[in-house]
């Protein structure tokens, strides 16, 4: 795999940032444009496991929250691929593989830096399609100020 990272500046707090990636609502609408039909199984909390599931083709993953430190850090360990809802595990395309996300505020603006590991395939999806949604997270977080 291949670690990438992308980042944006949000005019808003960590936390709107924050409430704005992770509540399911927003996160249904920025993580749509990476995978059409996304939402998040589970408690986001140190130790727990959630998931990631697509509405539309059943196909998901399922991660470990490694670390948490609400408003200001998250990283994940992708332990499984799935398929059927969550039901049965598939191709570890994406297992072993982590996803962080970072915030840090200044002066009103909060730098998001997201930085994951990509299969070799999806490589040029990704740098296509994350700085949108990533973008669709600075709407969101700025619209609700």
């Amino acid at each position: 795999m291949k670690e990438m990272q992308f980042s944006v500046d949000i005019h808003a707090t960590k936390a709107r940032v924050w409430d704005t990636l992770w509540q399911d609502e927003t996160l249904r609408e920025w993580a749509n444009i990476i995978d059409p039909g996304t939402y998040m199984v589970g408690d986001l909390k140190e130790g727990s496991e959630i998931q990631f599931i697509s509405s539309e083709n059943g196909y998901g993953v399922t991660s470990l929250v490694e670390k948490l430190t609400v408003n200001e850090f998250l990283r994940l360990r992708h332990r499984a691929d799935t398929q059927e809802k969550g039901e049965r595990e598939r191709e570890n395309e994406w297992t072993g593989g982590a996803e962080v996300y970072s915030l840090f505020e200044e002066g009103g603006i909060t730098t998001l830096t997201v930085a994951f590991n990509v299969p070799p395939n999806l490589e040029e999806y990704f740098t296509i399609n994350f700085p949108k949604a990533l973008e669709q997270v600075k709407i969101l977080a700025e619209r609700s100020k």
